[in-house]
């Protein structure tokens, strides 16, 4: 690389997707926990969110790049007890899976959040005022093993909406933030939670902890690994760090040589890489990504990376959506080329599609058989017999006609 590094933007798209684990070659025949958690590791995190319009959105990503693989693999390294279990759940980008080697890089969010600093105020003053309830439900956990809110519960009136949580609810939440906790499983979506010692490997509890330098540090390397080249911005956001620290770790690691500085064409803002950071010479791979999949998440991000303006519509009233209710964006040689609205009809044995829609360039004939063939592998991994296209625009009718033309793949 040159002494003054500038990239095309062609060139930081190219490091940005193989970064993310997106190398163009065909699905491995079969995927082991190995190649999984290698995955995993490589990505840092995978963003949770209770919406099963299709498949949980933690599982998406996976298949975005392995292709078909078990997800009783990544049920297994979240939530079994014993060796099997290598991530953590924990708020890394929001509500998260995390590898498990980065679990003292978490210790000082978890120290902070119990002094009440980085987490909801509503939380925060929970922790101020209610700790006789926090204290109540820690003893609770610590007597009878991994609880839900549920079982803990003391309310007499029905819940209501979103957020409306019952005190011990409250208390479990803060307890969590503060590492007091940690999510043992999970019942259906419900957490369930327990001793960080009766969770987690006695190894990792007992690492030496980083000081708060060093794990924010720590943090923006990773980030920087993940994301292949990087705004400040992006840095800080891929693990939710404050501006204040960031710009002072990503100082000390610029000085160290540890990121290089670099400009990018067309992004008003310097940008970072790691030294040994390689430019494909191309990325081929085809892929429906998840709105919570750690490539597009930032959405100023995914418009500088890929003109590709994209915002998730499920609290969008039905008349004002412009796209649907739930979005996947469509990955083709270095385009995000067209967007899916997509629902998995569990009950037809369907995989439901929507909507189609082509991004200004359009898709040719192969990037139309490629969407094809991703839907057709996305319908059998999530058990559905069929794709079942409801589209009536343009981009609809020739997605029938690829669909038609596909044979036993």
């Amino acid at each position: 690389m040159p002494a003054t590094l500038s990239f095309t933007l062609k060139q930081a798209r190219r490091l940005a997707l193989a970064a993310q684990g997106f190398d163009g070659r065909s699905p491995p025949a079969s995927v082991q926990p190995s190649r999984l958690n290698r995955l995993i590791e490589r990505l840092g995190v995978l963003q949770i969110d209770s919406v099963n319009a299709l498949v949980r959105s933690h599982y998406l990503p996976l298949f975005s790049r392995l292709g078909h693989y078990n997800r009783d693999l990544l049920d297994q390294a979240a939530w079994s007890q014993g060796r099997r279990r290598t991530l953590f759940e924990y708020w890394g980008h929001e509500a998260s899976l995390l590898p498990m080697s980065m679990y003292p890089l978490m210790r000082w969010r978890m120290d902070r959040a119990s002094g009440g600093e980085g987490i909801y105020q509503q939380l925060a003053r929970f922790g101020q005022e209610r700790q006789d309830v926090i204290r109540r439900v820690l003893a609770a956990v610590q007597e009878q093993g991994a609880l839900g809110a549920g079982s803990l519960s003391t309310r007499k009136e029905k819940a209501g909406p979103w957020w409306d949580w019952s005190a011990e609810k409250h208390a479990l939440e803060w307890l969590f933030a503060a590492g007091e906790v940690t999510v043992a499983g999970r019942r259906g979506f419900e957490r369930l939670y327990d001793l960080p010692e009766r969770v987690l490997p006695a190894a990792i509890l007992q690492q030496p902890l980083p000081d708060e330098a060093q794990a924010q540090r720590g943090l923006l390397m990773h980030a920087a690994d993940a994301l292949g080249i990087a705004t400040e911005k992006d840095l800080r956001d891929y693990f939710r760090l404050a501006p204040a620290d960031c710009r002072g770790r990503l100082a000390e690691l610029e000085e160290a040589g540890e990121l290089l500085r670099c400009q990018v064409q067309g992004w008003k803002q310097p940008a970072w890489c790691r030294p040994a950071a390689k430019i494909p010479r191309k990325v081929a791979a085809s892929a429906l990504l998840s709105p919570f999949d750690s490539l597009v998440w930032e959405r100023g991000r995914t418009e500088r990376l890929f003109d590709f303006r994209y915002r998730l519509e499920i609290y969008t009233p039905v008349h004002k959506r412009v796209y649907g209710y739930y979005v996947l964006p469509f990955l083709h040689h270095e385009r995000i080329a067209a967007r899916v609205d997509l629902r998995a009809e569990r009950a037809l044995g369907q995989l439901a599609v929507h909507a189609v829609h082509e991004d200004a360039s359009g898709l040719d004939e192969e990037g139309m058989q490629a969407l094809a063939l991703n839907l057709r592998r996305m319908a059998r991994w999530l058990g559905l017999e069929r794709v079942q296209l409801n589209c009536q625009r343009v981009s609809g009718g020739r997605l029938a006609v690829a669909l038609a033309q596909l044979s036993g793949d």
